[in-house]
């Protein structure tokens, strides 16, 4: 297809113009922050000179404050497919992991085995360890990459299984039913990772069967740095959800104030304390976004975009030392592409340089997430043509390039 015709053909081109992108820059990190909308900052700015500044502490009633965790979660339920009251918005990820795991060791208290990907992202790991040192006889096991040796590892001691949807480094793609079905039928829980799928892989948690998720939402939802993260729960066990974390929003009744704790109904029992309000007004404009796009169509826009750029990639960078780390088949991946070269941190920051924005993980590894709300062909194109510039130039090699940053 013509380069012109592809970007105007596109039907979520529209989507662009509701993105602050500043001009000159190319944003392929989608997959660490989400872009702004360009509804944000009016949107908080009447959460803090309106409700709070104005209507102070009657905003946790006027302005729905209190209710936000809910209607967040109702937002995003579509885009996972979940039913409405099966998702909440509260705390951050690696919190709300920590909860799942707990409720999914509650519902197999016979069993004390956490099975889990032995690169998953390190968070996932090290809740683990933590939520095992809070309990007897607690053990981990660990399986491979792309969950190699999962059907060996699944025990009849095996409680639960945390796995990540997509591989935050790889960008690998599981198989969220076929999983879910082979733990289930090994009498386990399922407990899945969604911070690199939500909002751009179309998912069905409820026909699934999924047992429990979690996810962010500042990476592919926009919500902004640190907003709060969700998580999910089959409405299955909405009546036997036990976590230690009982704080007194999870209350059957918050303003009863009794001293003893009284467990909230359904998802209420996943939450903790206050919330914190000007990040989910935040993240409540990003997900407005949301609202009329159809999930399928950003998957393939997704699939589209970075099929494009490893073509492009291996078509021009042979012979430099660049190497493809991601899925091979397109369908197998999430929406990024992971490249390898010895001097990837330095090729990345040459890159930035040139307003190509894209990260580095270790040892060698240039990350590249392609938002299909923002993202346009044109914008691919030319950051595999900026890519080739440095190389073939060794732009790269320049001494300001090599200096380590404390965030990659």
């Amino acid at each position: 297809m013509n380069n012109t015709l592809q970007d105007e053909n596109d039907p979520l081109s529209a989507y662009r113009d509701q993105f602050h992108i500043p001009k000159g820059v190319i944003y392929l990190d989608g997959n660490s922050l989400g872009a702004m909308v360009k509804t944000a900052p009016e949107r908080v700015r009447h959460a803090v000179e309106q409700e709070w500044a104005n209507d102070l502490i009657s905003s946790w009633n006027k302005a729905g404050w209190w209710e936000l965790p809910q209607s967040l979660g109702a937002k995003i339920a579509p885009l996972v497919g979940a039913a409405t009251d099966s998702v909440i918005v509260t705390d951050s990820t690696t919190i709300n992991l920590y909860k799942a795991l707990h409720a999914a060791l509650a519902l197999r208290p016979d069993r004390n085995v956490i099975l889990a990907e032995k690169d998953n992202f390190p968070t996932d790991l090290y809740i683990s360890e933590g939520v095992m040192a809070g309990r007897e006889n607690m053990q981990r096991r660990l399986i491979g990459e792309r969950a190699k040796g999962l059907e060996e590892a699944l025990k009849d001691d095996v409680a639960v299984v945390l796995l990540s949807h997509v591989d935050y480094c790889t960008g690998a793609l599981l198989d969220m039913q076929a999983i879910t079905q082979k733990v289930q039928a090994a009498g386990a829980i399922m407990v899945w990772d969604l911070c690199h799928s939500a909002g751009v892989v179309p998912m069905s948690l409820d026909d699934c069967n999924v047992d429990f998720a979690v996810g962010c939402t500042y990476k592919y939802l926009n919500g902004g740095p640190g907003s709060p993260a969700f998580i999910y729960a089959n409405k299955a066990h909405h009546d036997y959800i036990e976590q230690p974390l009982t704080g007194w929003w999870a209350h059957a009744e918050p303003f009863a104030f009794k001293q003893e704790f009284e467990v909230g109904k359904g998802l209420r029992a996943f939450l903790c304390g206050t919330q914190g309000i000007l990040s989910m007004t935040a993240l409540d404009a990003a997900l407005d976004v949301f609202k009329d796009v159809n999930i399928k169509a950003i998957r393939e826009k997704s699939v589209a975009l970075t099929s494009l750029f490893e073509n492009l990639t291996l078509e021009q960078c042979h012979g430099f030392g660049i190497g493809v780390f991601s899925e091979k088949e397109a369908t197998k991946r999430g929406s990024q592409i992971s490249l390898t070269h010895e001097n990837a941190y330095e090729i990345m920051q040459a890159l930035i340089d040139r307003g190509v924005i894209g990260d580095f993980r270790q040892p060698n590894i240039l990350r590249f997430g392609f938002s299909p709300l923002y993202v346009s062909f044109d914008d691919v194109r030319n950051a595999a043509q900026i890519l080739l510039d440095i190389l073939t130039t060794g732009a790269w090699q320049e001494a300001r390039f090599s200096k380590r940053n404390a965030v990659t």
